[in-house]
């Protein structure tokens, strides 16, 4: 977990400046603490009953702002950033939603692999899109009908990023969000999960449809909404966020690296 550590605590560096180092090392602990919760709650997540998943995992605006959607069979986003309740979310709305699709990075050992394959399609009817296909064959879930579970906040390298603000540092940001509802007319719901240490539950929400997305000021300023949208989440629970990902690895020409 070291070069983990090394990367999480640059990355506060970058974005909290203003803390002294005391207090990002005290973020640090705290976000170790959430994300190795997070993973021995995969457990419960891909093998307890159903029952137990739904104790674990509180889940709020499916009825009044996804369901109407899927009963009419309408492709939407669901806009999950990279918080350590990724998992709880994906989760809890497959238990709800007859079909979606999602990305999905396939890991090394193929064990494992099938194991997180598994557990991510455990519910209902899951398609998991390789990432390493580009956004392409989501275009026939699209079609289909289905939510598409997207995760906006990586950074894939320069090819077909824009570096826009998150946390007043250029982040290469792939501005696929815009451009699928923009081609494909789909709304953009975010999903913003969180877990309470007091009690070790998570809570998701469904929120409404980004009102006006992408609108009309071009794909640099909706995928910059989008940036606004998260970085505000993450000054919300700051510990939560995935700092252990290189979010500031690819540099705009000339720019010297930040790791």
């Amino acid at each position: 977990m070291r070069p983990r550590a090394r990367v999480a605590r640059r990355n506060l560096e970058i974005c909290f400046p203003e803390l002294d180092a005391a207090a990002r090392e005290r973020l640090l602990r705290d976000h170790f603490h959430a994300l190795a919760q997070s993973v021995v709650d995969r457990g419960v997540l891909w093998f307890a009953p159903p029952e137990r998943v739904r104790e674990l995992v509180s889940l709020s605006g499916y009825e009044e702002n996804l369901k109407p959607l899927v009963a009419v069979r309408q492709s939407c986003i669901l806009l999950a950033p990279h918080f350590i309740a990724l998992d709880a979310a994906a989760s809890r709305l497959t238990m709800e939603t007859p079909s979606g699709a999602t990305m999905y990075s396939p890991q090394s050992d193929p064990d494992v692999d099938a194991l997180v394959r598994e557990g991510r399609a455990r519910f209902n009817d899951v398609h998991l899109v390789n990432r390493r296909d580009g956004v392409r064959p989501l275009l026939r879930h699209v079609k289909a009908g289905r939510p598409l579970y997207y995760l906006p906040d990586m950074d894939f390298g320069r090819k077909g990023s824009l570096f826009v603000p998150f946390f007043g540092t250029p982040a290469a940001t792939i501005p696929a969000t815009a451009q699928l509802a923009s081609t494909w007319k789909l709304p953009v719901l975010p999903i913003r999960g969180s877990w309470d240490p007091a009690t070790g539950r998570y809570h998701i929400e469904v929120l409404p449809a980004l009102a006006d997305f992408p609108g009309e000021d071009g794909l640099e300023a909706a995928t910059a909404r989008i940036n606004r949208m998260v970085e505000d989440w993450t000054r919300d629970m700051p510990s939560q966020y995935y700092w252990v990902h290189r979010r500031f690895k690819t540099r705009p020409p000339g720019e010297p690296g930040l790791y």
